[in-house]
Formats: structure tokens, C-alpha cells, sequence
């Protein structure tokens, strides 16, 4: 299958994921499209030219990120399972992300993602459940590392003049926000039309990840 024909494929199962959380077609659509985005994705991954090592990493996050898609089927239920995974999922994406660059060796994103966790958690914070208040915090403290190690991927290929990794960098962006969004709605106030916004920015931040290839850096 074609890049342009697996993207196609892509986008069509997620508009279907993204009307049937909405209520415009029969809900039980959600259980066979939502999964079958993220492995479309994950299929578009194993064909990224990234080097091997990186690229199986990738490939396992995108796999945690499957089954935490299919754990939030059952939003109550399944939180917990799904916070898990995910956390799981920006493991693999950071080690990920340390193959061809060491871990902060731009100090900057780090500092940025810091500040804007940091926000997002503290406004949030008053209304997090207790017991979820520890994994939660572990989350975006692993969320945010990710979102800045993608952006020193990045910075360190544009300094050596190559900028394919300014996908990436948007990814975890775009994961960030996604996150941001999942939180604010469960834990804060209901936003309007929630699933398009929230599944729409993590799929494009899972597409953007999976596209990440030709990672030959210099390790810094």
C-alpha cells in the first residue's frame, strides 16, 4: 500500500472514529475504528526510513498507544488501564528519541514543557480524584519529557542542516495539547464537540511520530 493510500485510509477510519464519538453514526463504530486508526498508524511506522533501533521503539509506543486506545473504550473502567499505556507509550517514544540525540541535551524544551505542564496540572489539579492524583502527575511528567526530547530531536537536525524532525517536534506538540484537552474535559468541564478536537490532535501527533525518519544525528 502507498504512503498516500495508507494516509487515505487513515483519515477516512478516523473521521468515522471521530462522528461515531459524536453521535452522528451508531456508537458501537467507535469499538472498530478507533483501534483500527492507531493500527493503520502503526503500519505507516514500520515503514518510516528511521534507523532500527528508534524505529522499534516508535513501533512499541504506537502499540501501547493501541492498547490504550481500546482501555479508553470504556471510559471509567478503563482510565487507569489506559493512563498506564500511555505512560508506557511515552517510555517507549523517549528512548525512542535518545538513539540519535542524548536526553536534554537542549536544555530549552525542557524548560518550556516544564512550564506548561506545570500549568496545565496545576490548573487542573483541585479537581483530579485523589487516588488518581500520583499516576497522573507520572503521566505528564513522562508526556512532557517526551514532547521536549522530540523538540531537541528537532533543533539538533536543523543545526546540522536537516529538518525532517520538525514533524516530530509537532507531534509531541500536538500530543500535549491532545492530552491537555482529554484532561480538561474529564476532570475540569465538558468542552464542546470534545472528541473531535481531543482524537483529531492525537492522531495527527501519532501520524506525525510514525512519519519520523532519517534520524542521523550526531549523538550531543
Amino acid at each position: 500500500m502507498s504512503t498516500a493510500l495508507l494516509a487515505g485510509a487513515t483519515l477516512a477510519s478516523a473521521v468515522l472514529a471521530i462522528a461515531s464519538a459524536l453521535g452522528l453514526l451508531a456508537p458501537g463504530l467507535l469499538f472498530v475504528f478507533k483501534p483500527l486508526t492507531t493500527a493503520l498508524i502503526l503500519c505507516h511506522a514500520a515503514r518510516a526510513r528511521a534507523e532500527r533501533p528508534a524505529r522499534r521503539w516508535v513501533i512499541a509506543g504506537l502499540a501501547l498507544s493501541w492498547c490504550g486506545d481500546v482501555a479508553l473504550l470504556w471510559p471509567q473502567r478503563g482510565f487507569l488501564p489506559g493512563l498506564v499505556c500511555f505512560l508506557l507509550a511515552h517510555v517507549a517514544y523517549l528512548v525512542a528519541f535518545t538513539r540519535p540525540v542524548r536526553l536534554a541535551a537542549r536544555p530549552a524544551p525542557f524548560i518550556v514543557y516544564a512550564a506548561v505542564a506545570g500549568g496545565v496540572l496545576a490548573l487542573l489539579w483541585p479537581d483530579v480524584p485523589a487516588g488518581l492524583k500520583p499516576p497522573v502527575a507520572v503521566y505528564v511528567v513522562f508526556l512532557a519529557a517526551m514532547a521536549a526530547q522530540a523538540a531537541v530531536v528537532w533543533r539538533t537536525a536543523a543545526d546540522g542542516g536537516d529538518r525532517p524532525a520538525g514533524g516530530l517536534a509537532a507531534g509531541g506538540a500536538l500530543f500535549v495539547l491532545s492530552d491537555a484537552l482529554l484532561a480538561t474535559n474529564r476532570f475540569q468541564a465538558a468542552l464542546p464537540w470534545a472528541s473531535l478536537w481531543i482524537l483529531a490532535s492525537y492522531w495527527a501527533a501519532q501520524w506525525c511520530i510514525a512519519s519520523w525518519g532519517k534520524p542521523a544525528l550526531r549523538r550531543s
